[in-house]
């Protein structure tokens, strides 16, 4: 079957199953098959997997994924002792987390909100359409954000926030910068957005340490992150140098340099508190170039297992960072993960993701009994509006720095702007806090066994199972109940 036969294959598919208009599917798919060709070309896939992968298991068995193990560290795992509550008047650290910023350089406000494309509020306007319009600041639709939403959002950070909440210590972001109109985006695309908004950050977050982590919207095709094995103009090295470089202020040389090679690093940001910043694109289901090899690409799982243990053999914490949370991806990757997090329960002290664009939660349970809470992976909701929500940020309090300190999170905020207020004639756009966790909740302490507890209650009191769902969607739930 020639290339050409299959690009009009794909194409058709595409229009017959509606997924977007003619020629969006012309652009999707000229745009994705030379490295999804190449892919499939030097994987070892039988044409029953390749049936199975592309039609489903009435046609073929896919089992390319294969069970892998990272190797653990032949040291015991110390004994595990429950956390306790700092001491009074025991200092703690504000982290600022964004994710899923989403600019849309074709943003334009007054055109229609709704379209027949992927992503809309981007021109053209239906003079006779009842549709609504887009906002100035934002629309609840399949809408992206525009600069000057992002660039308010960052003169609000820059003044410390919210009143009263003082002064942040940190800032971690994890990515996903382009907008979603991936049928349509170049290499000058990605890297003007990842050029804009990282000078964008650094000027109204200035002197603040910022920690990014590489999000799946990052490369083009959206998802292709082909491991470090694939040399060449295929290879991730055009972005991966081009983030080395608008992140050279945040980031020392010897991070800089395995953030080239796969996209993830490590450093020490606080007294007794290292962080790592994990590439999740290479657990995501959507990364065809795991086709070829999807045993721990790049080597970040059994990399990321020298860093915990030299961390737990001189006392540091660590918080881990990525886009993807550990629940979205391959099985066996978050099988790997899932264990690793259970051997160094005592040394991971948090973990932060995003990529959903709502606020969700994952727990994690002990190998053993899969009851005892070992740990938490926070998800937070979305700087941008994709698909009806409001633009938000997260603030986590997390406990230290200082001799014995935990860097536990003790409690996380969310704020919002709210777009029906926002775009409202005559009123300014103002980012106000949405809730607290132990608030809103009823927390005792923001520990992994009060979460397990949350779950229980949720089950048995529906109100305040609704208030998490309209939490989750930062507001503005959508209309079916849960």
């Amino acid at each position: 079957m020639g290339v050409e036969h299959i690009r009009r294959l794909a194409v058709a598919t595409c229009e017959r199953l509606r997924l977007a208009r003619p020629e969006v599917c012309q652009e999707i798919v000229g745009l994705f098959e030379h490295d999804l060709l190449t892919a499939w070309i030097r994987s070892i896939l039988r044409p029953a997997e390749i049936c199975g992968l592309l039609v489903g298991t009435d046609c073929g068995h896919w089992d390319i994924y294969s069970d892998w193990n990272v190797t653990l560290p032949d040291t015991p795992k110390p004994p595990v002792n429950p956390p306790r509550p700092p001491p009074p008047g025991a200092p703690s650290a504000r982290i600022l987390f964004l994710t899923d910023l989403h600019w849309d350089r074709g943003y334009l406000p007054g055109s229609d909100a709704t379209c027949k494309d992927p992503l809309c509020c981007r021109g053209g306007v239906n003079s006779s359409s009842r549709d609504p319009r887009a906002g100035f600041w934002g629309s609840y639709s399949n809408c992206d954000l525009p600069l000057h939403t992002l660039e308010n959002l960052l003169q609000h950070l820059s003044r410390g926030g919210p009143s009263g909440g003082g002064p942040f210590d940190l800032v971690y972001w994890t990515g996903d910068i382009p907008a979603h109109n991936v049928w349509e985006q170049s290499r000058g695309d990605q890297l003007e957005a990842l050029r804009t908004v990282s000078a964008l950050v650094q000027k109204h977050l200035g002197p603040l340490p910022v920690y990014p982590a590489v999000g799946n919207h990052e490369s083009v095709p959206v998802n292709s992150f082909p491991p470090p094995f694939v040399p060449g103009n295929q290879s991730s090295a055009w972005l991966y140098d081009a983030m080395a470089d608008a992140w050279a202020p945040w980031l020392p040389p010897d991070a800089l340099e395995t953030l080239r090679v796969g996209g993830f690093y490590t450093l020490p940001v606080l007294p007794g508190l290292r962080l790592v910043s994990l590439n999740m694109n290479f657990c995501s289901e959507a990364n065809f170039w795991l086709l070829i090899n999807a045993t721990d690409p790049a080597g970040q799982l059994q990399w990321l297992v020298g860093v915990l243990q030299r961390a737990e053999e001189i006392g540091e914490k660590v918080h881990i960072i990525g886009h993807i949370p550990p629940a979205h991806c391959l099985r066996c990757w978050s099988w790997n993960y899932y264990r690793i997090i259970n051997r160094f329960e005592s040394t991971v002290a948090g973990q932060f993701f995003g990529h959903t664009h709502v606020d969700e939660f994952e727990m994690f349970y002990d190998e053993e009994t899969l009851s005892r809470p070992v740990g938490i992976a926070f998800v937070a909701p979305s700087v941008t509006t994709f698909i009806a929500l409001n633009p938000g940020y997260r603030v986590y309090e997390v406990d230290g720095p200082y001799p014995g300190g935990s860097f536990l999170v003790l409690d996380h905020e969310t704020f919002i702007l709210n777009l029906t207020e926002a775009n409202t004639p005559g009123l300014r756009p103002e980012w106000r806090r949405l809730y607290g966790a132990r608030e809103a909740y009823g927390l005792r302490t923001a520990f992994p066994s009060e979460w397990e507890q949350l779950l229980k209650r949720f089950e048995a009191e529906e109100p305040l199972f609704q208030r998490f769902w309209f939490l989750m969607y930062k507001g503005h739930p959508p209309r079916e109940p849960c």
